[in-house]
């Protein structure tokens, strides 16, 4: 009998992290819609009811140690394990110049892009070694590769900012030292590439379906599949 494979994305309720969970539902999976703000979860959630995709909310703030032991013990009550975890949610910098740019408005990037994925994953590790096969996704960005923002045919593209880029390449950094210390679970970073969100203003140039490509495939590996690694839609990506 095949067991049902239940993921957990945050961030879930728009762009490529309520893609991510359509898809991964209409391929018959169990997944927990997680959202900050739970009336609009439940919109997201009501929203992919009418188009035939049935997902779970869990109300998740990845800036709370409480809210997200909370939806820890959620899930744990419903389903007992948890086969993949997809860390999504993130914010964006104020687009401050570096000389400009002041602590505190790094401090909150951090705090949901860096400090979000470890509250996470330290509440959901017990329910991922439950399952026969772990998974965890980091979504990352392009624009926290060193080698991709130093490159001089993208540097009319990368506009310097600290606070996002800072992250994303921290959350590239935890990807790594993830992957070297829990070998019983598959995890790796993904750059979506860029995809018209809010977090850009929908300047993007991909659908939230293309972003979500790569999401879903490290999301759907193997337990021979890769782990530590850095991939786009095409992909292998630069660190």
């Amino acid at each position: 009998m095949t067991t049902t494979t239940i993921a957990l994305v945050t961030g879930a309720n728009k762009g490529i992290g309520r893609e991510t969970v359509r898809r991964l539902a209409g391929e018959g999976w169990e997944v927990f819609l997680g959202a900050r703000d739970s009336a609009r979860g439940a919109a997201a959630v009501a929203e992919l009811a009418e188009r035939g995709v049935r997902a779970r909310l869990v109300t998740l703030d990845v800036t709370s140690d409480e809210s997200v032991a909370a939806a820890a013990a959620a899930v744990r009550a419903e389903t007992g394990r948890l086969d993949v975890l997809v860390n999504n949610a993130a914010i964006g910098g104020q687009g401050t110049p570096p000389a400009d740019t002041r602590a505190d408005e790094v401090r909150r990037v951090l705090d949901t892009n860096v400090l979000g994925p470890i509250r996470v994953i330290h509440a959901f590790l017990p329910l991922l070694r439950a399952s026969d096969h772990p998974r965890i996704v980091m979504v990352s960005s392009g624009m926290g590769s060193i080698t991709t923002v130093t490159d001089p045919q993208w540097k009319d593209f990368v506009r310097p900012e600290l606070g996002y880029s800072t992250s994303k390449a921290a959350l590239n950094m935890l990807t790594t030292m993830y992957a070297g210390a829990l070998g019983d679970i598959r995890i790796n970073a993904v750059d979506p590439g860029y995809t018209a969100t809010d977090l850009n203003g929908h300047t993007g140039l991909q659908t939230v379906s293309e972003g979500a490509e790569a999401i879903i495939r490290l999301a759907s590996i193997g337990p021979d599949g890769p782990t530590g690694g850095f991939f786009d839609r095409n992909g292998t990506a630069r660190w």
